[in-house]
């Protein structure tokens, strides 16, 4: 389960999904299998979430790595690569981006 905080010291990464409500269920599936057979597996990672908004025309993706470097080398991976392809074969298009957490807020 993600820890968001700005002292963890780990790389953030959300992705964002841009698809279709008729292939959204099928992303997400895929996402999933790759999260549970091959992502979680890698060194660094740490933990995800995914998030699907109403229309279901987007999903996020919010990782946490040890280091960006972890990251960078899960994404160069042969199983990853082809995983890209299934991915991209069920969205419009995604994008990883890197981030720092600058603040949190909340109660409790």
């Amino acid at each position: 389960m993600p820890n968001i905080t700005q002292d963890s010291g780990y790389q953030t990464v959300i992705t964002t999904f841009e698809t279709s409500p008729g292939n959204c269920q099928d992303l997400l599936e895929a996402l999933q299998d790759a999260l549970a057979a091959h992502i979680s597996q890698q060194p660094g990672f740490v933990s995800a979430a995914l998030h699907v908004n109403d229309a279901q025309t987007r999903i996020a993706n919010y990782s946490q790595w040890a280091r960006r470097e972890d990251f960078l080398a899960m994404l160069r991976s042969d199983d990853m690569r082809e995983t890209n392809r299934r991915l991209n074969a069920l969205c419009r298009s995604f994008e990883p981006v890197l981030y720092e957490v600058a603040a949190t807020f909340g109660r409790g």
